[in-house]
Order: structure tokens, then sequence, then C-alpha cells
């Protein structure tokens, strides 16, 4: 994701007197973006426990700008509106509907913070101005001028910035789609050349895999922004993958953290110091000791398709997998197999279920593809371990289809890459397999 950014200047000191008498006790001052999504900004009383956290980290000195989403289900019920008024509508219009959720919220957030004696303004993502290209719906950003944010952090002021949102070469709104708001506080971040990201949730940090399914499942302290795209992508959802590729190509650390905690407790770090609770997303090169296996992750609702006895020739993977991408059917985990005589070869993948029925119907009408036989299933569940320090340690893919046979389970489907390997298994067996492996790695927290 190429994006520029207008390069602003860090000062050495903020207009605020809490950023003297920091300064005075020797403590640093950081210029921090604090992004509040969804379920962190579902009320007006949820706002001002966001409010809080901002206003800690100005009574410590620090620079603040806030980037916010729509309260809780409002952009869905915006989305809905547009349905409702016509199937078929204009995009643009589309998204100056959608992008209203975020404003209501991020003059919201203006107002509590000004009541709380903190200096604060609204912006809309066209105000700062944060530009995009020209795809409603799902923009890319292009760039963002930093000038203004940069002037009224300086000035002690706390801007409040729209997520989710920007404004087109031709001056119309638009919204980033899926991801956005993540993305967009991202973005500023890099554009105000901001020392981290916090992005506030209703969970604490990242986990070794879903609490849900393992109690003992431990908060990472650390993890790359590589591990963070692998574990996004394989269904983890405390960050979308848009946000991190962004974060790692501009080098801003992320903490992830829970907009629920005590903004008044003291703040201890992973580590029993103080410091940032929750977990950092950074560059690798910060993180001292790197384990094996990081995580365990669990997609479910994965769809099998073989295609059996397909003529091998040139061209042929790129018809199957042309004639699906033509439909916009995500493919995932792919396997090959060849005859012995080179003839014909069976390929099988997978997609989601709810593309399953999409996807066979595609394949039967292309007639540019020859194939004995198309067989099929629904309702596989991927498991994946990852981990950057799978580059270094032979075997790991070998101890686990060990540990997962101990158990009995059969393996569909293997995909691998440098720092994940990922099985395609029958769902019933889904939560014993992430149990077996959580345990069989060492992630396991010790019981109190």
């Amino acid at each position: 994701m190429s994006v520029a950014f207008v390069a602003c200047s860090r000062p050495q000191s903020t207009s605020i007197p809490a950023a003297i008498a920091a300064r005075v006790r020797g403590i640093s001052v950081a210029r921090i973006v604090l992004k509040f999504g969804g379920t962190s900004v579902a009320d007006v009383d949820r706002i001002r426990q966001a409010a809080r956290h901002v206003k800690r980290e100005i009574e410590a000195g620090n620079q603040a700008c806030v980037v916010v989403s729509a309260m809780s289900g409002k952009t869905n019920e915006l989305v809905a509106w547009c349905r409702q008024a016509a199937p078929l509508h204009d995009a643009r219009e589309y998204d100056a509907v959608v992008a209203s959720g975020e404003q209501v919220t991020a003059g919201l957030m203006a107002i509590v913070l000004s009541e709380m004696g903190i200096p604060s303004r609204s912006f809309a993502g066209w105000q700062v101005p944060i530009h995009t290209d020209d795809a409603h719906g799902a923009a890319r950003i292009t760039g963002i001028d930093a000038t203004e944010l940069d002037k009224r952090m300086n000035e002690g002021w706390v801007p409040v910035i729209t997520g989710f949102q920007g404004v087109s070469p031709s001056g119309r709104i638009t919204t980033l789609g899926r991801g956005g708001s993540d993305t967009s506080a991202v973005a500023v971040a890099a554009a105000v050349g901001a020392d981290r990201c916090d992005i506030y949730t209703d969970v604490d940090g990242v986990y070794t895999t879903d609490p849900r399914i393992v109690p003992r499942a431990r908060r990472m302290n650390r993890i790359s922004f590589e591990e963070m795209l692998e574990m996004a992508s394989l269904g983890a959802k405390v960050l979308m993958i848009r946000s991190v590729e962004l974060a790692m190509a501009q080098k801003v650390r992320l903490v992830v953290r829970s907009t629920f905690d005590d903004p008044e407790a003291p703040q201890i770090g992973p580590d029993g110091a103080p410091g940032v609770p929750g977990t950092l997303v950074c560059d690798e090169d910060e993180i001292m000791e790197k384990q094996i296996v990081s995580g365990v992750t669990l997609a479910r609702g994965e769809a099998k398709i073989t295609l059996r006895g397909v003529k091998d020739k040139p061209g042929v993977a790129a018809s199957v997998f042309g004639a699906l991408a033509d439909e916009s059917i995500v493919v995932d985990m792919i396997v090959q197999n060849i005859s012995d005589d080179g003839a014909v070869t069976d390929i099988t993948f997978t997609v989601p279920d709810a593309e399953y029925d999409k996807a066979v119907r595609t394949l039967e009408k292309a007639s540019a593809i020859e194939y004995e036989k198309l067989a099929g299933s629904k309702g596989g569940a991927k498991i994946s371990v990852v981990g950057v320090g799978m580059r270094s340690h032979a075997g790991v893919a070998a101890s686990m289809f060990k540990a997962l046979a101990d158990k009995g389970i059969n393996i569909q489907l293997i995909t691998t890459s440098e720092i994940k390997t990922s099985v395609l298994i029958d769902d019933q067996y889904a939560e014993l397999a992430v149990r077996a492996l959580h345990t069989y790695y060492g992630l396991d927290k010790p019981e109190a």
C-alpha cells in the first residue's frame, strides 16, 4: 500500500501545563493516536469512558489525536436505509449517507472532551484532508495532509477525526470499506509522526488463541507485524488486515488494549512494570525472544472442492482460478496432484461455505476446463499455527501433524508458508484440535 504523507514537524514541547510538568519529572512526551471502535463508542456513556483514556494521556503530558468509528450498529443501519431507498443506488450518495455515522461520534467525542476541559474539535475526513482514490465504498487512502492536525496538536488541542472516510480527487466523500477505521487511524499516526497508535476495543490484547475455546489462552506481550497479518488473515478478528499491512509498511507501532479498563488505574505493562497495557504489534527486531509458535487460529465454514482428472496442460490452473476470480470468489488453500503418467491432475482448493454453490456452478459452466469429475463438501475447519520462530526451527509441521494424529484427527489438506502451517479438518474436531495444539506448543498459561 503506497501512501503519501505531508511531513510535519515534531515539537519538543506542547502548550499544555501537563507537558511541562512531565518534562520536569523526567517523563518523555509522546505523540499518540487513540482509535476507538464501535463498541467503545456505542452510546454517550461509553464515549465518556473513552474520553477519560484521552484525558489520561493529556494529563501525562502527551499529545493526542483521536480517530473514531460510528456507534455500534449505526453503519449497518445506514447501509440498510440506502438499500431500502433504492436497491441500485449511486455509490457516491451511499458514501455520503454511510459516512454520517462517524461524524456523529466525532462531534460527540469533541463535546465530551471539551466539557472535561480538554480543547478539542472534530474533523471529517475531507477536512483533514484524508485523500483517497474514487472507488466509492471501498476507497484506498492515497495521502494525508497533516498540517492542520500538527498545528492543533502543537497548540494543545485534541483533534477528533472521523475514521472510515476521506475525500476523492473530485471532492466527494468516500468510505474505505471493511477495516476502514483502523486503517484511518494507522494512516493518521504515520502522517503526524506518532510514537504509537493505540487501538481501543472490547478485548485487552491479542491472545494466543480464542479464549472462548481455550480458557488458558495467554495475552501476548508483543507480536510481530507479520504474525499479526497471518493471524488476521486466518480468522483472528482483533485487527483488520489492511490496517496491519499499512502499519508494517509505515513502521507504525500498534497497541491493542481495552476501552473498558479503568483509565485512572496505574498503567501497568504486560511484564508487571509501569508501562502501556495490552499487546504491542511491532517490528520483529523489537521482539527479543521469538516463540517457535506464537498462536493457534481457527477459521470455520471452509468448503473443499476437488476437480479430478483435469487435463494437465499449460494454463489449466489459470483457467480454473481465473474463472473463479471473474466471479469474485476468494480461493484459499490449493493443492495439486499430478498422475504418474503426467496426463491428468487433481486440483483441490477451499472457498468459504457461502461461496461453495456459486463456485460449483461457475466451474460447471466453464467449457474451457476439461475434467472428469467435480467433488466437494462444506463444513470444514482450517487450523493454523503461526510464529516467526518457525523460520529457524525445522520440524514444526511434522510435530503439528503428530499432535493431531495423537487425537485421532484426520488432515484433509495442508498448506505452509515461512511462518505458518495450516490444515483443513472436519469441523467436529475443530475445538479439540485448537486445544491440543495450544497445549502441545506450550502456549497455555500456568494454572493459578
